[in-house]
């Protein structure tokens, strides 16, 4: 029987599980379906990562070999190749079960104290949004095409245009502009940009490709192979508005249009899950509904930057190996609302009588502010706690530190709303 398995060997499984054995559990197991270690980042070859994290900047692969070298100079084990079926929570105090398969060890059902969940999340497909016209080929998720393109070797098309504007359909524009490929256009439905802001600049103004806001693709042509696309624009209830197309001659569509976090194990577990995030309803330490089981990374909410991802990760394996060694969190837990101008907010719950230091709470705002506050109330209506920010978009995640000594004042739920000055 293992002390902690650790589902996933992304960047939040690394965190996670050298986190764990750095607190004192020496048996621990990493479980990943891929061929190695490192997950999404070993597919993102552009930098801008680590400069929380490391104090520099590196590339995607640069930043997932740092973790995977700490994790080598550990005992922990990892099982690649390996997909995970099932997760069997256990009851009264028994082990919980990980069912798994792989060619190798054949299929296994593994027990273990606890569990942390880093599956990360999955790309929406065109079948998802419904877009409409022919079912020819060219038409690439941005993730799938950045697989292809950077870890394959095959050039997916010449000339593209992207729906969304997400950070990996940003950094696809520019990655196909320098592989020689005609990037004619980034569509955006909403009237703001779903990506950071650095990315569009660095990525679409710096290389001159146009990114049409309130605008979405109506229909696809092409009998074999993508010949057409139809570009509309779209008014504040996001249909399209007649006599506004655009026609772009094309040979590729790449789809940014947003990421689903991999939950159909943790569904499957009987965790409770938020429908606002996507993931599992989880406390200050990352641990979900289910006693010893918890869980980090973009499997609870998507993250716009892997820094986030590692420090929420740590925090998960720290807690998972405080359960343990026995020290368990307990207590009465305050419940965060998401108020006027929030989309969601994890942690959902705070246990006071856990926490020594500031609750870090991340949340993402709905729409584009600027000078405004956010605003910490209870259930009285009594304001907490106020931060003030110049700038906030719904592309990028937002964070603020709750001191327990503020918390405790509180009265029933807290809500975080955004008020603009």
């Amino acid at each position: 029987m293992y002390d902690l398995i650790v589902v996933g060997g992304g960047p939040a499984g690394l965190a996670a599980a050298c986190k764990a054995w750095d607190e004192g559990v020496k048996n621990i197991l990493v479980l990943e379906r891929d061929k190695e270690l490192g997950g999404i980042l070993n597919q993102c070859i552009h930098n801008g990562f680590g400069l929380q994290r490391f104090k520099e900047e590196l590339t995607g692969p640069e930043y997932a070999g740092r973790y995977i070298d700490m994790l080598k100079a550990t005992g922990v084990q990892a099982k690649l190749d390996t997909m995970v079926l099932q997760i069997v929570p256990g009851e009264g105090g028994a082990p919980h079960q990980v069912h798994a398969i792989n060619g190798a060890d054949g299929y296994m059902v593994l027990e273990t104290r606890t569990i942390v969940l880093a599956m990360g999340c999955r790309e929406r497909t065109r079948g998802a949004i419904s877009t409409p016209g022919e079912r020819c080929a060219g038409v690439f998720t941005a993730g799938a095409a950045q697989r292809f393109l950077n870890m394959e070797g095959y050039m997916v098309g010449r000339r593209v245009v992207i729906l969304g504007s997400g950070d990996i359909g940003l950094i696809m524009a520019r990655r196909m502009t320098l592989e020689g490929a005609k990037v004619l256009a980034c569509v955006e439905l909403m009237p703001y940009s779903g990506g950071l802001t650095r990315n569009i600049v660095q990525c679409l103004e710096d290389y001159g490709i146009p990114l049409y806001l309130s605008h979405t693709i109506t229909d696809i042509k092409g009998h074999q192979r993508v010949e057409q696309v139809t570009v509309s624009e779209v008014g504040p209830d996001r249909r399209p508005i007649p006599g506004t197309e655009m026609a772009f001659d094309c040979d590729t569509v790449l789809l940014s249009v947003g990421l689903i976090p991999e939950n159909e194990l943790t569904r499957q577990a009987g965790i409770a899950m938020d429908r606002r995030t996507s993931g599992a309803v989880v406390f200050e330490n990352m641990e979900t509904g289910v006693p010893g089981i918890f869980a980090c990374g973009n499997v609870v909410h998507v993250h716009d930057l892997v820094d986030y991802v590692s420090a929420e990760s740590e925090r998960a394996g720290a807690a998972a190996a405080a359960w343990v060694q026995g020290r368990r969190a307990a207590g009465e837990a305050l419940e965060l609302l998401n108020g006027d101008g929030v989309s969601y907010t994890v942690p959902q719950h705070l246990r006071l009588d856990a926490l020594e230091k500031p609750a870090q709470v991340f949340f993402r705002v709905n729409r584009v502010t600027r000078d405004a506050q956010i605003l910490a109330t209870d259930a009285d209506g009594k304001t907490i706690a106020r931060f003030k920010r110049e700038h906030m978009a719904p592309g990028e995640m937002e964070q603020v530190a709750l001191p327990p000594q503020l918390l405790k004042l509180a009265r029933g739920p807290l809500t975080l709303s955004i008020r603009e000055v």
